[in-house]
């Protein structure tokens, strides 16, 4: 990772982001392809229906289909907006610094988007029916996202039915669901899927609490040592968020979360309504184990890093707001994703880390946040922070309340804190897994070992 502090540099992007300007890498041109013009059959129907047209298709989440020529040219001026500033497909990650490898990475390459723009501006040419691809098999929307890597869960976890009015303020339903474990099992994955009559229409997020009886250890006491809001969510019972485009989460290998017998879900469901009557609607979590006897060494908790400042969230109306907040790792730790959770005037969020000895490095940040996709950026196991005790984790939120932010709801409110999706909230959702130091210093020799590798072959290669 690329040492960077926090500069007047970082603050003048993400406030030029908050301002409603593009990524800080700028929006993208269109480019010539090769020789000949850019046709939709051969060239464009590849990127949609590798990046786009799993949710751009009947009875997915998008609302309109992208599976033909007919679809692109039609909505081709929509489509040109949206990817030249990166809002889609959904990844909102800044691309010029920080960690850029992720497991996720759903992100359109420069060229990628050069090719669109082309074809669109190049007159929207179909071309050659031979050079078009047979179309693509997807998942069923209402299935398990990890059921290909992972098969059917081996534990499947119901929440109890809700019915929500057409026209109503937004709920949260707090059943409580017993796992029904009977011996101690670890667990190597999660995911969450709103299921039941249109539950994906009317579900903003999920929070699943495993409720259970355990002893306090060293790993499983805080989450961090100090704070500048007096501590931090996300103890031993918070065991999975969920949000509109973020899908399972994947323990690395050695790590995971522990569900104990007599243990319980406790969710917290955000309905928001949707001019439609919604009856018996429901989520469910599924659960995949490592074989039985088998123990990782390590344990993950999900961490809620505030990022409201001491005083909390007050947004004036009219006005940008930058907030603040600092949290201590106790222990040496490993990070494993990346997850900004912002509302409507959310527009930019960074995370730093400054090292024990001073060094600060900027992690990364989102500089085009977008308040309906809550992304996951779940990073590569060889590019996962690797964090010593002692680190200061700095997170930084911007929230433009201004009238140039056109998801603004109403720019002339006091805003602060809330659950509402016209509230405001600012927080980093980060799995942490906590490492001995002996296997911390293992991890950290591996990764520079591998470094030193690859600069001698790059070295070699250029000689």
């Amino acid at each position: 990772m690329r040492q960077t502090p926090i500069s007047h540099k970082l603050a003048a992007i993400a406030f030029g982001a908050a301002l409603g300007v593009l990524s800080a890498a700028g929006p993208v041109q269109a480019q010539e392809n090769g020789p000949g013009e850019v046709t939709f059959n051969r060239d464009v129907a590849p990127i949609l229906q590798a990046n786009c047209q799993e949710c751009h298709q009947e009875g997915s989440i998008a609302p309109m289909p992208l599976l033909t020529y007919r679809d692109a040219y039609r909505w081709a001026s929509g489509i040109r907006e949206k990817v030249s500033n990166r809002v889609m497909p959904p990844w909102h990650l800044d691309p010029t610094v920080g960690i850029q490898e992720f497991r996720n990475d759903r992100s359109l390459s420069s060229e990628e988007i050069g090719t669109i723009l082309a074809w669109i501006d190049g007159g929207r040419v179909e071309g050659d029916p031979a050079d078009l691809p047979p179309p693509a098999e997807f998942p069923d929307p209402n299935e398990w996202r990890l059921l290909d890597e992972f098969g059917e869960p081996d534990l499947v976890i119901a929440s109890e039915p809700y019915t929500l009015e057409a026209e109503t303020m937004d709920k949260w339903w707090r059943p409580a669901t017993p796992t029904g474990i009977t011996e101690p099992r670890w667990v190597k994955a999660i995911e969450i899927k709103p299921a039941g009559n249109d539950a994906r229409t009317i579900t903003h997020h999920v929070l699943a609490f495993l409720q259970q009886d355990e002893e306090e250890s060293p790993m499983s006491a805080g989450i961090v040592e100090a704070s500048t809001r007096g501590g931090a969510m996300g103890g031993p019972d918070l065991f999975m968020e969920w949000a509109v485009g973020k899908e399972g989460e994947i323990f690395p290998e050695g790590a995971g979360k522990v569900m104990l017998p007599g243990s319980q879900i406790r969710w917290e469901v955000h309905l928001h309504a949707m001019g439609k009557l919604i009856e018996d609607s429901y989520v469910e979590l599924g659960v995949w184990f490592y074989p039985k006897g088998e123990e990782p060494r390590n344990r993950t908790r999900l961490a809620f890093f505030g990022a409201s400042g001491r005083t909390g969230l007050d947004i004036p109306p009219g006005e940008i707001a930058v907030t603040q907040d600092f949290h201590t790792l106790r222990w040496p730790a490993r990070l494993e994703n990346f997850q900004p959770h912002m509302h409507m005037r959310g527009k930019a969020m960074s995370l730093e880390a400054i090292y024990p000895d001073g060094r600060k490095e900027l992690i990364n940040q989102v500089d085009n946040f977008q308040w309906n996709w809550h992304i996951n950026y779940i990073y590569e196991e060889d590019a996962a922070p690797l964090l010593p005790a002692g680190t200061t984790l700095v997170i930084t939120a911007w929230h433009d309340n201004t009238p140039e932010n056109p998801n603004n709801p109403d720019h002339e409110q006091w805003v602060d804190y809330g659950d509402r999706t016209v509230d405001e909230m600012a927080h980093l959702w980060v799995d942490v897994t906590y490492l001995d130091p002996e296997e911390f210093e293992a991890l950290v020799a591996t990764r520079e070992e591998a470094r030193r590798a690859a600069e001698a072959a790059t070295n070699n290669s250029n000689h």
